[in-house]
């Protein structure tokens, strides 16, 4: 199982940038994937919860502080989950981190970074002011 998560830069606060996650071997049907991010000096248990999407079905869902400037969505042929990123900020500097759950349940179970069965690298986010 391999997640390649791309699309990271350093950008002006006020930028745009749309991450990708590339899902590979592994059938995704029910699972989740998921979008974290981990501050500096944090641990992975600690990794702050943005947005998941559940394949089958393309339910979606947000942490509350990420309402408004994030946007989840997938391309199923691709098998590839992007986070398109608006206004950033300079608090959304972090790497960025996607996973795949292999539970399905209800959204609010996904917004634990300890219930992501697979991850990948991690792409830097860095918005300078």
């Amino acid at each position: 199982v391999q997640l390649q998560a791309s699309g990271g830069g350093l950008v002006q606060a006020g930028a745009s940038l749309r991450l990708s996650c590339a899902v590979s071997g592994l059938t995704l049907n029910n699972y989740a994937v998921g979008w974290f991010r981990q501050a500096p000096g944090k641990e992975r248990e600690e990794r702050e919860f943005i947005a998941v999407i559940v394949w089958n079905g393309g339910r979606i869902n947000y942490a509350d502080s990420m309402k408004g400037r994030f946007t989840i969505s997938r391309d199923n042929a691709k098998k590839t989950v992007y986070l398109q990123m608006n206004s950033l900020k300079v608090e959304d500097t972090a790497v960025y981190h996607c996973g795949v759950s292999r539970r399905y349940a209800g959204m609010w179970y996904y917004a634990d970074a300890s219930r992501f069965d697979y991850w990948g690298q991690g792409t830097q986010v860095t918005v300078s002011s």
